[in-house]
């Protein structure tokens, strides 16, 4: 019995060096495709919040901004507005805004002005722009150049009339929209500064 027991130990036999280093090899190599795929992954997440930021940055460097006051210009006859005006900088100096006025016939605008008030809504009102002080004489607003839109609002039907409230946005190609919300005052001047 004892010599069975010590021959069935002899016979047993352990892993090898070389199965250890090849099993070893197996377990790195998984690691290693494992490792690859997760930092892939991590990469490609990362490139896409990236990009994301990148956009948002675009975005907010390109929006408009008020540089003054906002005036309406009434009839004192019919007691009603007929134009707002606005003067615009660039935010932050960042990119240019194209503000070409309203082209002829059915081209698309660049730069959409809607109007609401409680009677009417105006998606894409007629619009010129002048330029006051430094301007490089196209119609882009860049940095440091000031441009004042005069948004012509006869068209409306109503027209605005003593404590109309409205709201008017210019609204950008790129870039976020410009709101104002204002309110008529009591009586209609032939200019009225609307704060």
């Amino acid at each position: 019995m004892l010599k069975r027991a010590i021959k069935t130990h002899q016979d047993e036999r352990g892993i090898t060096g070389l199965e250890t280093a090849i099993i070893l090899i197996a377990f790195v190599v998984v690691a290693s495709v494992f490792a690859y795929s997760v930092l892939s992954a991590g990469i490609f997440s990362s490139q896409q919040g990236q990009e994301a930021i990148y956009s948002g940055i675009s975005e907010t460097r390109a929006t408009l901004e008020i540089d003054g006051d906002v005036y309406a210009y009434g009839n004192t006859t019919t007691r009603n507005v007929t134009a707002v005006t606005v003067s615009l900088t660039n935010t932050m100096g960042g990119e240019a805004v194209d503000l070409t006025p309203n082209p002829t016939g059915t081209e698309a605008h660049t730069t959409l002005i809607s109007y609401t008030d409680g009677n009417q809504h105006v998606s894409d009102l007629p619009w010129t722009v002048s330029w006051i002080g430094k301007n490089n004489g196209d119609k882009f607003l860049d940095q440091d150049e000031q441009a004042v839109i005069r948004i012509d609002l006869t068209g409306l039907n109503p027209s605005p009339t003593p404590y109309s409230e409205f709201t008017i946005q210019i609204q950008p190609k790129v870039g976020a929209p410009l709101v104002l919300n204002r309110t008529l005052p009591a009586r209609i001047d032939a200019v009225m500064d609307l704060h």
